[in-house]
C-alpha cells in the first residue's frame, strides 16, 4: 500500500488570485510547466489502486491561495475510504481560530496544513500557540509548507526548518511534517527531523530534480534519518508513479561514477512506508 501524505484539491484558477496566477504562468514559461489543474480521476489514473491520499487546500491571504475548508470535505466525499482530509488556517487573518474549530469539528478534517511563507508567518510566533495546543488536545497532525516558491511576495524568513523546533520543544506529541524536505535546506530539516521523535519530513515534488533529490537523500542515509522520510506528491504538480519512477532510477544516473549509491531498500521502505500510523491517523 502507497500512503502519499501531501495532495492538493483546489479548483483553478478560481482558488488562485491574478497575481499568483501571473506568477506561476511566468515561471512556466520559464521551463517550470505544470497543469494546477485537479482531477480525481487523474490521480486515480496515475496511482496504485490502493493508494491512501492525504489532501488539502490552503489558506495564504498574502500570496492570492484560498481554499475554504468545505471544498476539501466535498473531495474527500468522493473517495473517502481512500481520502484523507486536512483543514488550513492563515493565523494572519481575523477568525483563523473559527475556521480551525470548523474545520476539525464540523467538518471533520483530520490534519491541519499551513503555509507559513506563503502566508507571511513563522511557525514559532506565539500567537500559534493556541494552534499548537488544539492540535495536541485533539491529536491532529500538522504539515507545513517548508523551503522555497517562486511567489515574490512569500518571505523566505518564514520558511525556515529550524523554525518548527521550539515548537517541537514546547509541544514534543504533536505530529510534524516538514514539506519538500524543505528544499533547498535539506541539511537543516535532516537535522531538525534526527533531533525531535515527532518531526518528519516528506519528499513531494522533488523527484523531477534528480540530482538535488540524490544530495538530500543522501544526507537523509548519512545521517541515518530514513525512517523520518515520508512518502508525498504534491499532486498535481506531480503524481504517485512519477514519484516512485523518479526514486527507483536515482542511482542510475550514477553509473560510471564513484559517487556513493543510495540504499534501493531504504527507498522502498519510503515508498511503501505506512505513515498512517506514525501520524495518529490509523
Amino acid at each position: 500500500m502507497i500512503i502519499d501524505v501531501h495532495s492538493h484539491a483546489w479548483q483553478y484558477p478560481k482558488h488562485f488570485g491574478d497575481d499568483f496566477r501571473r506568477q506561476a504562468e511566468l515561471r512556466a514559461r520559464a521551463g517550470m510547466l505544470f497543469d494546477l489543474t485537479v482531477r480525481l480521476e487523474h490521480y486515480r489514473e496515475t496511482a496504485p489502486e490502493d493508494c491512501i491520499t492525504v489532501v488539502f487546500g490552503g489558506k495564504a491571504k498574502l500570496s492570492g491561495l484560498w481554499v475554504d475548508d468545505a471544498f476539501v470535505a466535498e473531495h474527500v466525499a468522493k473517495d473517502p475510504q481512500r481520502l484523507i482530509g486536512y483543514l488550513s488556517v492563515d493565523p494572519t487573518q481575523p477568525g483563523w481560530q473559527d475556521d480551525l474549530r470548523h474545520g476539525h469539528e464540523a467538518l471533520k478534517l483530520r490534519g491541519i496544513k499551513l503555509l507559513p511563507m506563503y502566508a507571511g508567518f513563522r511557525p514559532d510566533d506565539p500567537m500559534l500557540d493556541p494552534l499548537w495546543q488544539y492540535a495536541r488536545k485533539h491529536n491532529l497532525p500538522v504539515l507545513l509548507h517548508t523551503g522555497t516558491t517562486f511567489v515574490a511576495q512569500a518571505p523566505l524568513d518564514c520558511t525556515f526548518p529550524r523554525l518548527i523546533e521550539p515548537v517541537a520543544v514546547k509541544y514534543p506529541d504533536v505530529k510534524i511534517i516538514l514539506a519538500h524536505l524543505s528544499h533547498p535546506y535539506e541539511g537543516e530539516c535532516v537535522v531538525t527531523i534526527r533531533k525531535h521523535p515527532n518531526v518528519y519530513a516528506d519528499l513531494s515534488a522533488l523527484h523531477y530534480r534528480p540530482f538535488q533529490l540524490y544530495h538530500s537523500l543522501m544526507l537523509v542515509q548519512e545521517y541515518g534519518v530514513w525512517d523520518k522520510v515520508l512518502f508525498g506528491t504534491d499532486y498535481p504538480f506531480t503524481t504517485v508513479n512519477s514519484t516512485i519512477d523518479g526514486l527507483r532510477a536515482l542511482n542510475n544516473m550514477l553509473e560510471g561514477t564513484a559517487l556513493p549509491r543510495l540504499s534501493t531498500t531504504a527507498i522502498e521502505e519510503v515508498i511503501y512506508r505506512d505513515s498512517l500510523p506514525l501520524l495518529g491517523l490509523k
